[in-house]
């Protein structure tokens, strides 16, 4: 990365206070992920919610003045409509800072319609092609809050090819599933170490402690897997079955690789240098 390890934590002291005094503005309650992306919004411009379905993301940074106004868009009219429901029951004066709009992702949106564009809830792959389709705002857009539920190594290979840097993220357990949020913006960034890709460079640095925790559970479940492989006849396996081995033995190496860098020490390195 190009920008300093620092960059990724600088603007974090005291947003829990803020975050919270913020909520309390709002009569919405999002959930733990839907929280992270709202809190990546930058304050005071306004932003477009690209995928709105409910609207909650936009009702909620209005209500607690987060950004003077949002323009919600979706591809299908059943979400709008839902969108379009619940902003009804919003403050007479804030409800006319909510622009809904059909739209099949950034395509619909115009050049300086929005300061900050928010995309999360759908697959990487997706997300892809929606940015890839919105090339006509990417230099009038300062800030991309992006969190892909899939791909994720995708999304970032693909900010990298197209002159995106990551700037910050956050990752965050919501009912028993992790989620990565991400803020980027256009500039350079070198990103060559796998586990950048990955798993996320400001995570990696930040050692956040949910990584931790999702790096602990993904060894869990690669160590099961490679439990079902039996070593005394691995002379019979099949080629297929000796790729999947070596690829599992490759995925717990760069687990490894990254929870050192973050300071923790790998348990398992020993294993998977005998069984190799």
């Amino acid at each position: 990365m190009e920008f300093a390890a620092e960059s990724c934590r600088e603007e974090r002291d005291g947003r829990g206070k803020e975050n919270e005094k913020q909520e309390a503005g709002s009569r919405i309650r999002l959930s733990p992920r839907l929280k992270a992306v709202a809190a990546f919004v930058p304050e005071g411009f306004r932003a477009a919610d690209i995928g709105t379905d409910h609207g909650y993301i936009p009702i909620y940074l209005v209500e607690t003045g987060r950004v003077p106004g949002v323009l919600a868009m979706d591809v299908g009219k059943g979400p709008l409509e839902r969108a379009k429901a619940h902003t009804e029951a919003m403050n007479p004066e804030l409800r006319d800072r909510i622009e809904l709009r059909l739209s099949d992702g950034l395509k619909g949106m115009k050049t300086g319609e929005a300061r900050t564009v928010i995309i999360a809830g759908m697959g990487g792959e997706l997300m892809i092609r929606i940015l890839d389709e919105g090339r006509h705002v990417w230099e009038s857009v300062d800030t991309w809050v992006l969190s892909p539920q899939s791909e994720l190594e995708e999304v970032r290979r693909f900010l990298l090819r197209e002159g995106f840097a990551v700037l910050r993220e956050q990752m965050v357990k919501d009912n028993g599933k992790f989620y990565t949020v991400m803020a980027a913006s256009r500039g350079k960034m070198e990103c060559e170490q796998k586990e950048e890709l990955r798993y996320g460079p400001c995570l990696i640095r930040d050692k956040n402690p949910v990584l931790l925790e999702y790096l602990a559970q993904e060894e869990k479940r690669i160590l099961g897997i490679r439990e079902g492989f039996d070593l005394e006849k691995a002379e019979q396996w099949t080629p297929g079955q000796r790729t999947a081995f070596r690829q599992l033995g490759e995925e717990l190496e760069l687990i490894g690789k990254t929870r050192r860098r973050m300071g923790h020490k790998e348990e398992y390195i020993s294993e998977v240098q005998r069984d190799n």
